[in-house]
């Protein structure tokens, strides 16, 4: 499965916004400053500010090209709109679940974490990353994850946001579909709609 090998710092700075989720106080300096160093602004076309805001949601998400066109294909066959339709679909991924669950700090974090065999889906061993949940299903992390001194600091402190989902310790279920509210508001997924429609 192809991956984001490179840079992080560069996609952060790229989209101006930490779409990795890497702490660094060096981010939050250069964030602001585009790959290749300081550049006058230019007006985007109607063109370059839809291939960002598809850009930008496939590096949050850790997705290739391939993987978000059939989630917006998926998104596109089901009732409503499109657009939250593919935002629900991308936060229903496992690894995105185990992160949102708050028992890592960043998305590749818990994508690694899923790939190594640390999680349970319903009792069952699940290492596929982008396996959807579903209301009712319970996730939870294995006994040697819990070990770990990234997973278990991340355990302690970290607080439970999205109202889609409840944490008891190492296990948390999905209690319903997640709202756009509990999603990155500045996300535009108008224009990935509108880029996919061309």
């Amino acid at each position: 499965m192809a991956r984001q090998r490179g840079p992080r710092f560069k996609l952060a700075r790229r989209e101006g916004v930490n779409v990795t989720g890497t702490t660094s106080p060096r981010l939050e300096e250069v964030i602001n400053i585009p790959p290749g160093g300081r550049k006058r602004p230019r007006k985007r076309s109607d063109y370059g500010l839809r291939l960002r805001a598809k850009q930008r949601v496939k590096k949050q998400y850790g997705l290739q090209e391939k993987q978000l066109r059939r989630f917006f294909n998926s998104a596109q066959k089901a009732s409503g709109p499109t657009g939250l339709n593919l935002l629900q679909l991308l936060e229903r991924r496992l690894d995105n679940v185990v992160y949102r669950l708050g028992y890592v700090r960043t998305r590749p974090m818990a994508r690694q974490v899923v790939g190594h065999g640390h999680v349970r889906v319903n009792g069952k061993r699940v290492n596929v990353p982008s396996s959807l949940v579903k209301p009712g299903d319970v996730v939870e992390l294995t006994s040697s994850a819990i070990e770990i001194p990234l997973i278990e600091g991340e355990l302690a402190t970290r607080p439970l946001t999205p109202s889609w989902l409840e944490r008891n310790g190492n296990s948390g279920k999905v209690t319903g579909t997640p709202q756009r509210n509990d999603i990155d508001a500045d996300i535009r997924e108008d224009l990935i709609v509108e880029s996919y429609a061309r």
